[in-house]
């Protein structure tokens, strides 16, 4: 049914007096005989009540004492005839008890309205105020479920945000069928792995000894050697054997200038020998150093290598720590990339020595998730088959952070053409993680 507030049939008695306002709410007008306000009326609180709930609504509304009406009843009950003041709800026709009790109070409304003037005694409330107060009693029990129901959602979506816990994740078990992976003995081999780094790695200050060679004339071989690497197109593990040779050759050796790259292309023969399956042969690196050397230069130089290294190939690289660690970071093709990028350009810097290379591999991958997601990202995964956290890989990560910064600009530029290729999925493009420098 529509609203009769504004019903122009519903007239005002002519000793009527109109509400003052104050404001948005209406203030009280009093009679002259000071009649006590009119009481409630249950009736406009049940009328939403369906049918056999009629009776336990009656119950859920409280007897709210001096309750006054509002004018739009008091008017209703002026305008109705006497014998009509009964209220008839449909909605209460199954429940002849609930009808008997509604028609009750309506007649107890109707005692003090017997004076034609008795709408001047009533008070004059604000409406909202009544709704406010009896607005429980006439919402619908399901609405009342689905708003519990909402409420509970929000606060389990908030407790999941506070309490989320990144799991520790098994990353053999996909491939536990696969005897290439043997997951049976890779925790053992990684320990393995561990002890013999620090054997397998080179001291940091191994240059002061050098009277003729600086890190300077390293850096240019080894960014050399990359692009040889390339063209030659090796495996990727041959790579960081041939630097690991060069350095502990070098730690052990005083090379003149001239015969420094005689070490490094004799270091990747031996590596090729060890790692490839077609090695190249001598006179490929002959010709790739511009005959600088010969054939008999380069086999004496590898058996001095081989003597000075007691034949000692089977070590840890950082391409190992690599290959273990990207799988427990879940890595796609293009964190892969970046991260070789990454370490490749830590290969050329002598500065970096000072990092096992388990440490360099963490971190190269931690800078690589940071760089392609803009933010701090290292998950309790990665976390536990690096043994690294965050914190530990901060300063080596920011250190390549400043690297990838000057790559495109610096002197040596190998690496960076070399991952600037369609091949490397221009993995040199992404914009270095400099938030990372930020204390």
């Amino acid at each position: 049914m529509g609203s009769k507030e504004n019903n122009p049939a519903l007239v005002r008695p002519s000793n009527f007096q109109g509400p003052r306002m104050g404001g948005s709410k209406f203030v009280k007008e009093v009679g002259p005989n000071h009649r006590p306000a009119l009481r409630d009326v249950h009736n406009i609180t049940r009328k939403e009540c369906s049918r056999k709930d009629a009776a336990e609504c009656k119950k859920n509304v409280p007897d709210l004492p001096h309750r006054p009406v509002t004018r739009r009843f008091a008017q209703l009950l002026q305008q109705q005839p006497k014998e009509t003041k009964e209220v008839t709800v449909s909605s209460f026709a199954a429940n002849p008890k609930a009808v008997q009790d509604v028609n009750q109070e309506a007649k107890k409304l109707s005692s003090y309205t017997a004076n034609s003037s008795g709408l001047v005694d009533c008070e004059i409330i604000d409406v909202e105020n009544i709704e406010d107060e009896a607005c429980d009693a006439h919402v619908p029990m399901f609405v009342k479920h689905t708003e519990a129901m909402l409420d509970e959602i929000d606060r389990m979506e908030e407790d999941e945000t506070l309490e989320v816990e990144d799991p520790i994740m098994d990353i053999d078990s996909s491939s536990s069928k696969d005897p290439l992976n043997v997951v049976e003995y890779i925790d053992d081999i990684y320990a393995h792995y561990r002890k013999s780094e620090k054997s397998s790695s080179v001291s940091p200050s191994y240059m002061a000894h050098q009277p003729d060679i600086n890190e300077k004339m390293r850096a240019i071989l080894i960014d050399w050697l990359i692009e040889v690497h390339y063209k030659f197109e090796l495996m990727d593990e041959t790579l960081f054997l041939t630097v690991n040779l060069i350095d502990r050759f070098l730690e052990r050796q005083m090379v003149i200038r001239k015969k420094l790259q005689l070490v490094g292309v004799t270091a990747m023969l031996l590596a090729c020998k060890y790692e490839e399956v077609s090695v190249p042969i001598v006179e490929d690196f002959v010709l790739i150093s511009d005959k600088a050397y010969s054939r008999k230069d380069v086999l004496d130089m590898e058996k001095s290598m081989v003597n000075s290294l007691q034949f000692n190939f089977s070590v840890p690289t950082v391409y190992v720590f690599m290959r273990r660690f990207l799988k427990a970071a879940h890595s796609e093709k293009k964190l892969e990339l970046l991260s070789f990028f990454l370490i490749e350009l830590c290969l050329v810097e002598y500065e970096m020595l000072r990092f096992p290379p388990s440490m360099l591999a963490a971190a190269a991958i931690y800078t690589a998730q940071c760089t392609l997601s803009r933010f701090k990202q290292w998950s309790k995964t990665s976390e536990w088959y690096t043994n690294y956290s965050e914190d530990e890989l901060l300063e080596c990560s920011r250190m390549m952070v400043t690297f990838h910064q000057k790559a495109e600009t610096a002197k040596l530029t190998g690496v960076h053409r070399k991952y600037s290729t369609w091949k490397f999925g221009y993995a040199a493009k992404a914009q270095p993680a400099e938030f990372l420098l930020d204390h």
